[in-house]
């Protein structure tokens, strides 16, 4: 190939490429103006931020996770083996982690427990909550189809656990005395159940509190609720249909 070859292959490259007689042109860049540079750069560092912030919030948990128990009672087993007819009870509450704490060892526990409350969460962040479908008895007190914030008395050695109509904030504002965020505030005038609970020391401890259904049959069952190395429940019935 001759040198004139090479210069005019050259030349074809940069002003586009050669068919028969005529020319495809070669795509043309145009240069970006200053503040089209600008906003490509702005908006660059904003899907940054966006990415980063988004994987921070992944990142990041609750020092108490939120729960959830239930028990179904009352149905019955269809002939595709479905359990139908049955009504839910359920309970909501935080979930506090030991982390090397012995939550009921100090003389003062309650004191800790309730933080400055007047009773007890029994959990954490948002106040507790039971659900029911169906009226449940405990000893005379009956507490009829709802949802209901839950609470307890702490005592060395007598704890009371306490059903309430107070509703539940999601977030806490201090200026709304309609609603309970966790025990903060509560007074027992919308109690409607205040029941002593049997306590049992385990022989192992239950590193993240838990309320959980025990011994359940359609008759009713215990509600019970598990930390570190305690137990406490209550027994209840189902009170009607």
């Amino acid at each position: 190939m001759t040198l004139l070859h090479r210069m005019l292959r050259r030349r074809a490259g940069k002003e586009g490429v050669a068919t028969g007689d005529a020319r495809i042109p070669a795509p043309m860049t145009l240069p970006l103006t200053r503040r089209q540079a600008a906003a490509s750069l702005i908006a660059a560092f904003v899907a940054m931020g966006a990415l980063c912030s988004a994987t921070q919030a992944q990142r990041r948990r609750l020092a108490s996770p939120s729960g959830r128990s239930a028990t179904e009672i009352g149905g019955r087993y269809d002939e595709s083996g479905r359990y139908v007819g049955g009504a839910w009870i359920e309970i909501f509450y935080g979930r506090p982690i030991r982390r090397g704490r012995s939550p009921f060892g100090p003389p003062d526990f309650f004191r800790l427990l309730n933080d400055g409350a007047p009773v007890w969460r029994a959990g954490a962040n948002v106040s507790t909550r039971l659900r029911t479908e169906v009226p449940l008895g405990f000893g005379e007190t009956t507490v009829e189809p709802g949802e209901y914030t839950v609470f307890i008395d702490l005592l060395p050695g007598d704890w009371t656990l306490i059903v309430s109509t107070w509703p539940a904030q999601t977030t806490y504002d201090q200026n709304d005395r309609s609603a309970l965020f966790g025990a903060f505030h509560y007074l027992p005038y919308k109690d409607v159940l205040r029941e002593s609970m049997t306590l049992r020391r385990m022989p192992y401890s239950f590193d993240q509190l838990s309320w959980q259904f025990l011994d359940m049959t359609d008759g009713g069952g215990k509600l019970a609720i598990f930390w570190d190395d305690w137990m406490a429940w209550v027994a209840f019935e189902i009170a009607g249909p």
